[in-house]
């Protein structure tokens, strides 16, 4: 059995699916958060996190849309080539974005695999388990593309939903994600994200799963957990929900330095001859 006590040689292999099954057997949480540059990835990986998600909630923090619909497979496939530059030892992973997995399984097959061809990613997540999707999926894993589920909250599907509100509270909309669960593990899905469902929940799932789930807003419970890392870095300030802890708060600090160095250079204070060549 592998050792996880304190840095050890593990610590510094790349992370590969088989990893993260290692490390739900051995108790080893998974460190994940998002990430769609070249910089922010390596700070990411010598920081230690375990996977980078280029999540499409790029569409929110690089674009500025105010949802994650209109993110297409050139977006995705332009910020996974960067993150994999930057990031060496986490798996990364893309996000599919909406309608490029959910139309048939023959077209999701294909757009997983240009987006892993071109962007050098490691695999891909989507969202959901109809029958179409899981049919996706068992095709992309039977062919070597490994596929992460994401159930839940799916913010593809906000205008189905109506609103950010938590899932799953509802004793058959848990049992459905229960189902939704295992049908993934069947479908050969190596981990699951769970998104903003009861802890009780996501502890039920995680336990009865053999893949490892990572929580966003799904309680303690989970193998591991991911944050999108502006929200976690305290980039943004309008978008606080329970399950952000801000472990920094770089608005102010940004926005701060920004303002010195406005005043700088309006008050001839920079550059000083020092900084002149």
């Amino acid at each position: 059995m592998l050792s996880y006590s304190g840095s050890s040689d593990y610590d510094h292999k790349k992370v590969t699916t088989l990893r993260l099954s290692e490390m739900k057997k051995t108790g080893r949480k998974i460190v994940c958060l998002t990430a769609y540059d070249a910089l922010t990835a390596k700070i990411f990986d010598e920081s230690g996190v375990d996977l980078i998600l280029v999540g499409d909630s790029l569409g929110n923090i690089f674009q500025g849309h105010s949802t994650t619909l209109r993110v297409t497979i050139e977006d995705t496939i332009y910020h996974t080539k960067a993150v994999t530059k930057g990031a060496k030892r986490p798996l990364v992973i893309a996000d599919m974005p909406f309608m490029s997995f959910q139309v048939s399984a023959d077209e999701a097959f294909r757009n997983a695999g240009r987006i892993m061809k071109e962007s050098g990613c490691a695999g891909v997540k989507l969202e959901g388990a109809s029958n179409p999707i899981l049919k996706g999926i068992s095709r992309m894993n039977d062919a070597g593309i490994p596929v992460m589920g994401h159930l839940g909250l799916t913010p593809q599907s906000i205008n189905k939903f109506g609103s950010y509100r938590a899932r799953g509270k509802d004793p058959q909309e848990a049992e459905q994600i229960f189902n939704d669960a295992l049908a993934l593990q069947e479908a050969g899905a190596f981990a699951i994200v769970l998104e903003k469902i009861p802890a009780e929940l996501g502890k039920k799932i995680t336990e009865a799963i053999e893949i490892p789930t990572i929580g966003i807003g799904a309680g303690p419970h989970c193998d591991g957990q991911i944050l999108v890392y502006s929200d976690m870095l305290g980039l943004t300030v309008e978008f606080s929900p329970r399950f952000v802890r801000r472990y920094a708060h770089l608005y102010d600090v940004i926005k701060e330095a920004v303002h010195v160095y406005t005043e700088d250079v309006r008050d001839h204070n920079f550059p000083s001859l020092d900084e002149s060549y």
